[in-house]
């Protein structure tokens, strides 16, 4: 994502009542990348309190016990294995003796294969993946290749998280993204990481009318924009009810909402049920026990 890594030793945002701290990618050059094992990563690779990103993360997990606690999904580790964090998402680690290795980069780094965004987001809602030996084998190279920093280094490793992507994307047996207009694609990095909550918002950000991303949008998923919008909204105020202490009053605002009455019957509807119930049985403290099939 644009303008969202910072250098190294820039505190993380502080932790605050009603909150989400968001992460920033630290970086000790010009890469917006970065690749190392938990603890050369540093503590906040392990962090135990629910953060976003404003980059994306792949973990390649090789020992420990405890759970990755995903958005409302708690993971139980069973190493060796992968996952991928997207920028967004809400995630803390409730593990003992993590370790392992993370790749972190911004949309940025993904010029060279841009539809790469799109595994990656299918990816990230996806359980635990098994992890191959060619994976394991990637991530040392890739490793090794950003610790040498040799000249055309950066040609290297975007090559090689290409080819981590696709290997991942096959094992997971996610389908290729359809080839789509930069409209559509823009459209889905603004899901990924912005707070918009309307498609007329959507199409000013981009700078083309509410019709034309309607109709790009519609054509690239098959789905009408207003759609994925409530969408996206929906799964905000989702991870907001679980994750913080914000009044319902508060929620509303964040996802766009100055009448909690409307907010309230909208959840409602989109859910099944009111946001109370919701907080209810997905709290702070209680998460929904997933298990990876």
């Amino acid at each position: 994502m644009r303008g969202t890594t910072v250098p190294q030793g820039t505190p993380c945002q502080a932790r605050r009542e009603g909150v989400l701290p968001m992460h920033r990618l630290e970086v000790s050059g010009d890469l917006p990348f970065a690749i190392g094992t938990f603890d050369s990563i540093g503590p906040m690779s392990r962090a135990d309190f629910p953060h976003r990103h404003t980059f994306h993360e792949i973990v390649l997990v090789t020992s420990g016990r405890g759970a990755h606690v995903v958005d409302l999904a708690r993971w139980e580790l069973r190493p060796p294995h992968l996952c991928v964090i997207a920028p967004g998402q809400v995630h803390h680690w409730d593990a003992r003796g993590l370790d392992g290795h993370v790749v972190l980069f911004t949309d940025d780094f993904l010029l060279d294969h841009p539809a790469d965004r799109g595994v990656l987001r299918a990816l990230s809602g996806r359980p635990w993946l098994d992890a191959p030996d060619d994976a394991v084998r990637l991530i040392a190279e890739m490793h090794a290749e950003y610790q040498a920093g040799a000249e055309g280094s950066d040609t290297v490793l975007r090559s090689l998280l290409h080819v981590l992507v696709v290997r991942a994307a096959r094992a997971a047996r996610v389908a290729p993204p359809a080839r789509t207009g930069s409209v559509a694609e823009e459209f889905a990095r603004l899901r990924a990481g912005s707070q918009l909550w309307s498609v007329r918002a959507y199409a000013e950000r981009i700078g083309v009318t509410p019709g034309h991303l309607t109709q790009a949008v519609k054509a690239a998923t098959g789905r009408p924009a207003s759609e994925l919008v409530r969408e996206t909204r929906v799964h905000e105020a989702k991870r907001l009810l679980a994750r913080t202490d914000l009044t319902v009053r508060q929620v509303a605002a964040r996802v766009g909402f100055g009448d909690p009455a409307y907010f309230c019957r909208f959840f409602r509807r989109e859910t099944g049920c009111s946001p109370g119930d919701f907080r209810r049985g997905n709290g702070t403290h209680g998460f929904h026990h997933d298990q990876p099939g």
